[in-house]
């Protein structure tokens, strides 16, 4: 069996480990350096790429020509882009389809640039191990949607790897951090800040079984986001000083690039200092900037930053159904943790200390005892000599961070797979229609937390044919799969003739990605009117099928029934569709105690209808069996 590397496609940097002989290890390049800067420069349209520190090196010469940060973009859309188009000196494509940076008169996905980093790696891998590596594990953040994932994969596999598995960060973190070797029953949160996005995983290790509990978290927020509020803290400086505009579209991508390398640097540097000096000669002719910077002035930037990760831990351990003095260890992963604000942060939000006896004090860990920038492709590396056979006391379950499910009639979302349910898993459900002889079905995929459909995700849509019949007769089975690397497989099928379709669903997730970090707080901030909303549906479906056959037995007995009853009965029945026709546009709700008493209303004077169309039902049947005259 070939071998098997372990990858972290980060934003800043990208490393690739490996197992040897039992000890994990980050494979170094040629000079022996084992971060690789995931930037991509392109020298011209014929000539190839130049990857990593290289690269990275000529990003302010080539602003134009050298992305950096891509994974921010990888499996998005463009209409998502508004802000992030912003924040780098390259120039970005956001129009309707996916995001595409334009280099050299090539429209290139996020995808492919992230394959040259990836390229990078596994020359720097058979270089190691003296023969072809063509197997990877990928991380990526635990808050990847569906199509940034399936990006990540394409991104692999243009590269020449093949995929076997995609792998949530803080998970990998986890193995990273030896937390297999905890005691029976350990509860671990996994606080994951890097360059550009930041989970919040809690996991519980029993019997070498590592469960992940819950997820939450924010794709868009990260390092990337610090050092963008400290630029344009320099820009102001620079300005003040009577320097060129470096900030807004004004400002020269050449000395944007300059102002943030500089920010990056004093940013670093500010984790082990108190205060550094920040030196940009000859912006112009004419001005050169210097000033210092210090840890304090970088901390009040970026504190509200830091603050978002807060709600994210907290709704991870209300979905976990824990408390922070509950959990034994946190660990904290991603370059920007080494900041001493975010520990600080950390360890204050969890209640921790930076003791390994911690357990003694009744209080959770700080464990910052690994490499943050190198523990997720440890970790990775370790899921890869699982796969290989290694490791056989480990065993990895992951979960989906958003519930799955599809639109029904009325426009609510039925929930197959909830979220934070353990994958790979596979659930499915049975389906009707709701007219007569419809001739298919159309299946609408959401992902979210609102009971309205319209309040979700769609992930896409496709329809299966099956034969005309009344409504209610035909059953089609609807089944979701996700796969171990998070990817989502809908299989609709036509019980009596066996039709079928299957879909992968890919990037074609057409949604602002926003959303990911404000779905939950909403599913929250509105569950009273969501419930309310839900509640109204049901009963306006309940109505509009009572009215129905309230109609159509009126139409069957009306030589029965005399004519003071059946004036009752359409009063009754008006009252109800009064209350429907009342419904608020906007809200897609209405008055659902006035509908509720006049359906009640409608059904207590159609007692008598309904026992003679059941009588003369029975009499039908008994004359058809001649077992009456």
């Amino acid at each position: 069996m070939s071998r098997i590397v372990g990858i972290d496609l980060g934003t800043t940097h990208s490393l690739v480990a490996t197992v040897d002989s039992g000890i994990p290890l980050v494979i170094a390049d040629a000079r022996g350096r084992r971060l690789t800067p995931s930037v991509v420069h392109f020298p011209s349209a014929e000539a190839a790429p130049v990857v990593g520190h290289e690269a990275n090196h000529v990003r302010v010469l080539k602003p134009a020509e050298t992305v950096y940060s891509v994974k921010r973009f990888i499996g998005r859309r463009g209409p998502e882009m508004a802000e992030e188009e912003k924040a780098v000196t390259y120039p970005l494509h956001c129009a309707g389809g996916p995001v595409t940076i334009p280099v050299h008169g090539r429209d290139l996905l996020p995808e492919e640039i992230s394959a040259e980093v990836l390229k990078k790696l596994k020359r720097d891998a058979e270089a190691y191990f003296g023969e072809p590596v063509a197997r990877a594990v990928i991380t990526v953040p635990a808050y990847f949607n569906d199509a940034q994932r399936s990006a990540t994969k394409r991104a692999g596999e243009r590269a020449g790897f093949v995929v076997e598995r995609i792998l949530n960060e803080p998970t990998a973190a986890a193995l990273a951090y030896g937390l297999d070797k905890l005691r029976e029953q350990s509860r671990i949160a996994v606080y994951d800040l890097g360059g550009g996005t930041f989970d919040l995983s809690i996991l519980e290790l029993d019997g070498g079984v590592f469960h992940v509990l819950a997820t939450h978290g924010n794709t868009r927020l990260g390092g990337d986001d610090i050092d963008r509020r400290l630029m344009d803290f320099l820009a102001e400086r620079v300005a003040a000083a009577g320097g060129p505009q470096l900030a807004g579209q004004a400002a020269e991508p050449a000395l944007l690039s300059r102002l943030r390398e500089a920010s990056e640097q004093a940013k670093i540097r500010l984790s082990t200092e108190t205060e550094v000096e920040i030196a940009l000669p000859f912006i112009t002719l004419d001005f050169s900037f210097r000033c210092t910077l210090t840890r304090a002035e970088l901390e009040n930037l970026s504190r509200d930053l830091i603050a978002r990760t807060r709600t994210h831990c907290l709704r991870a351990l209300a979905d976990a159904k824990i408390e922070p003095k509950d959990l034994d260890q946190v660990i904290l992963v991603g370059g920007q943790t080494r900041m001493p604000l975010v520990r600080k942060f950390a360890g204050d939000l969890f209640g921790c200390v930076e003791s390994p006896d911690a357990a003694a004090s009744g209080r959770p860990r700080l464990n910052t005892s690994q490499n943050p920038d190198e523990a997720v492709a440890l970790g990775a590396a370790i899921q890869a000599e699982i796969l290989s056979g290694g490791f056989k006391n480990v065993l990895l379950l992951d979960v989906t961070p958003l519930s799955l499910g599809i639109e029904t009639f009325g426009g609510l979302m039925n929930v197959l797979i909830p979220r934070n349910s353990t994958i790979p898993i596979k659930a499915g459900e049975m389906f009707t229609t709701a007219a007569d002889h419809q001739r298919s079905m159309l299946i609408h995929v959401l992902q979210g937390e609102r009971e309205r459909a319209r309040d979700n995700w769609s992930l896409g849509r496709f329809t299966i044919e099956f034969e005309p019949a009344p409504r209610g007769m035909p059953r089609v089975g609807v089944q979701f799969e996700i796969d171990a690397d998070g990817i989502l497989h809908v299989l609709a099928r036509d019980v009596k003739t066996g039709r079928e379709k299957i879909v992968e669903i890919k990037s074609a997730v057409d949604v602002d990605d926003a959303a990911v970090r404000q779905m939950v707080e909403e599913s929250v901030e509105h569950a009273f009117t969501d419930l309310a909303a839900r509640r109204w549906v049901e009963a306006k479906l309940k109505a509009e099928q009572t009215l129905a056959a309230t109609q159509k037995a009126l139409a069957a007995c009306a030589e029965e029934i005399e004519t003071d009853y059946r004036r009752r009965i359409e009063t009754a029945a008006r009252e109800v569709e009064k209350v429907l026709a009342a419904e608020n546009a906007e809200s897609g709700a209405g008055d659902l105690k006035s509908l509720q008493a006049a359906l009640a209303a409608l059904d207590e004077i159609t007692r008598p209808l309904a026992d003679l169309l059941m009588n003369k039902a029975a009499e039908t049947l008994l004359r058809r069996r001649g077992l009456v005259a």
